[in-house]
């Protein structure tokens, strides 16, 4: 049994999409579909950069959605391969709503660029933080967050593979926590290059927005069911997507469980689909005895088929 699953914020880099546009017109279409719905050249952006563009959030969730959906498109047509379950790693979970065809693509990346916007937007550059810890079980790592906080937010808000967590939350809250999980014996504490603190509480203001933006987008039946990052289980109800992306963005990514969700329903290869190879090395991480591949351009589409 197969799931498609489809990279978040960080797998980006110029170039991405590249190849497939060059050598297949369904991915060239794709791209062109996605200029004409957001009204710039997002195509450009990705094949060319320049990287510091790239990494605005505003243009980092458009530009990875569509590259997924371009190589997508590809895999579509060129293998015929049909997944039993669809997964997406935060921003990822947008690409499997319309591998699952309950999202149209024009509606999904317009979507996710007031997204990213609405995320930065919520918490003052410099304010925020994120952060990974390595080695430390999520017990631990809880009771960490709460002596960290000391009045502030910091919570876990990835929950990627186990023993490998990401944290988020004020700036000042994040760096106690990585301090105080060194002492409590984690092998690594490091802040992470981002812009805002994704997946805490301090994001519930971006929800509120992203609701008003998702309450005018028609979802229609899915094709196949896709496991949410909030819940860690498999979705098939159509009418309660609105409400599980509104929670996505303050909520943490679960998913380990996810995969393991997906491997206990019977998955036993996950097909990575977009820019680079991260979910693929987290999967083997979760989950050893299944198998993965990762399909960017036309050198990785070969070895799948």
């Amino acid at each position: 049994m197969i799931a498609f699953v489809f990279p978040g914020q960080g797998s980006q880099h110029a170039g991405m999409g590249k190849d497939l546009a060059d050598n297949f017109k369904v991915a060239k279409e794709l791209f062109e579909e996605a200029n004409d719905a957001l009204g710039f050249d997002i195509a450009s952006l990705c094949f060319n950069g320049p990287e510091e563009d790239l990494k605005l959030t505003t243009n980092t969730q458009p530009a990875i959605l569509t590259t997924s959906i371009a190589a997508l498109k590809v895999v579509e047509q060129e293998t015929g391969l049909q997944p039993s379950y669809a997964a997406g790693h935060s921003l990822g979970e947008y690409s499997a709503l319309v591998c699952a065809g309950a999202m149209q693509f024009d509606d999904a990346v317009r979507t996710v660029r007031q997204r990213g916007a609405f995320m930065q937007e919520a918490v003052p550059v410099g304010v925020g933080a994120m952060a990974a810890i390595i080695g430390l079980d999520t017990d631990a790592l809880n009771a960490v967050c709460e002596e960290a906080a000391a009045g502030e937010v910091v919570s876990p808000a990835n929950f990627n593979s186990p023993g490998q967590v990401v944290i988020a939350g004020h700036a000042s809250a994040v760096e106690r926590a990585i301090t105080l999980a060194k002492e409590k014996g984690a092998k690594r504490a490091l802040p992470l290059p981002v812009s805002a603190p994704f997946h805490c509480s301090l994001m519930v203001p971006a929800g509120e927005r992203l609701n008003e933006v998702l309450s005018g987008v028609a979802f229609s039946e899915m094709k196949v069911p896709v496991v949410s990052n909030v819940e860690a289980t498999a979705n098939n109800d159509h009418n309660r997507l609105q409400q599980l992306l509104v929670a996505q963005v303050s909520a943490p990514v679960r998913w380990d469980e996810s995969v393991a969700c997906m491997v206990a329903a019977g998955v036993d290869k996950f097909v990575e689909i977009g820019a680079g190879k991260v979910l693929s090395g987290l999967v083997k991480r979760i989950e050893r005895s299944v198998s993965t591949a990762n399909i960017e351009d036309s050198a990785s589409l070969a070895k799948l088929s």
